[in-house]
């Protein structure tokens, strides 16, 4: 994995974490129709503010439209604990668009068409008629731009190979492998046909199940003289499973019937629990440190300007009962 796509895979785990921009942050059940009708009356009696950061005031229609960004529907389908946290997400975000402004961030025409064109999935190859100053304030780039504020703060996050050891030494548990087995198999159709070969295989060398699995199997794996690969449990249907690791090495089972036809096992060898040397295990592990290192300076910088910027929730004025995250 390369240095960029690493970061990448970070950066998303971490602010799936911190629950910016709000992927992750889907829970509960879905609400009755009777809650939307009570959710969309209630948006139309409560008009005040739920949101003020510095001069500027957010209300339930700038929620909805950012549920809406994030859920691709409407918010009557989530539970209150679920627009909950994404209203954490929306006050979040709005404190970071507030800091992007101040330090006079902006969006190229090039991120707003690219941005579009992912939306819309599809290449716009020609310039709107409206003219791309007159979008920076329209809010469906509103969380573009904190992207581009947060990339901003989290680029460059080093991560060496110190780090990486010492986390693996402290998390050796979770690179041991459990036991693995290279399986091999020969599907046909039939049953009769799958009792032939069986009893062709009786005390015969393994390269004959080869030439028969590359002759006879109908499975994708035929051509490799029917290696499947190496499995752990769990990785393969619990049917099969019960069969192949009841298996010696070297051996074959009995004919097993599937919904693919009918199977002849081979286990070909067994391989004990071991621990994934740091080699190994070095680029997901260089994942998991970058992702731990950005969400810990997100939350530090967030916290940072909450402190600094003026800022005030009014979860009583939302559309839905608010519920902490703590409770």
């Amino acid at each position: 994995m390369d240095a960029e796509r690493t970061f990448r895979f970070a950066a998303a785990a971490a602010l799936s974490v911190l629950c910016l921009f709000a992927p992750g942050c889907r829970r509960g059940e879905k609400s009755n129709p009777v809650s939307r009708v009570v959710d969309s009356i209630e948006a139309k009696l409560k008009p005040e503010p739920i949101l003020q950061v510095q001069s500027g005031a957010f209300t339930n229609e700038d929620l909805k439209a950012y549920f809406k960004m994030i859920e691709g529907g409407d918010a009557g389908s989530l539970s209150a604990e679920a627009m909950s946290r994404l209203f954490d997400g929306f006050v979040d975000e709005k404190i970071m668009l507030e800091a992007a402004r101040r330090q006079n961030l902006s969006l190229t025409w090039e991120e707003k068409k690219d941005y579009l064109a992912k939306r819309a999935g599809e290449s716009l190859s020609e310039r709107p008629a409206t003219d791309p100053a007159s979008l920076a304030s329209d809010r469906l780039f509103d969380g573009l731009l904190v992207e581009k504020y947060v990339s901003g703060l989290i680029r460059g996050i080093p991560c060496g190979d110190a780090e990486i050891a010492a986390y693996y030494e402290e998390h050796k548990k979770d690179f041991l492998q459990p036991e693995r087995v290279q399986v091999s198999q020969i599907l046909v159709p039939t049953e009769e046909k799958a009792v032939s070969i069986l009893r062709r295989l009786a005390g015969a060398p393994e390269e004959e199940f080869r030439k028969i699995a590359r002759e006879e199997s109908s499975g994708p794996e035929a051509f490799k003289g029917g290696v499947m690969g190496i499995f752990k449990q769990g990785e393969l249907p619990r049917d099969m499973e019960k069969v192949i690791f009841a298996l010696d090495e070297g051996k074959i089972s009995q004919v097993v019937e599937s919904s693919y036809g009918y199977h002849i096992f081979r286990l070909d060898k067994r391989f004990p629990p071991q621990l994934e040397p740091l080699e190994e295990a070095a680029p997901q592990v260089r994942v998991k440190v970058l992702a731990q290192k950005i969400k810990d300076t997100l939350e530090a910088h967030l916290a940072h300007l909450k402190q600094t910027l003026s800022w005030k929730a009014y979860p009583q004025n939302l559309f839905f009962p608010y519920q902490r995250s703590d409770q």
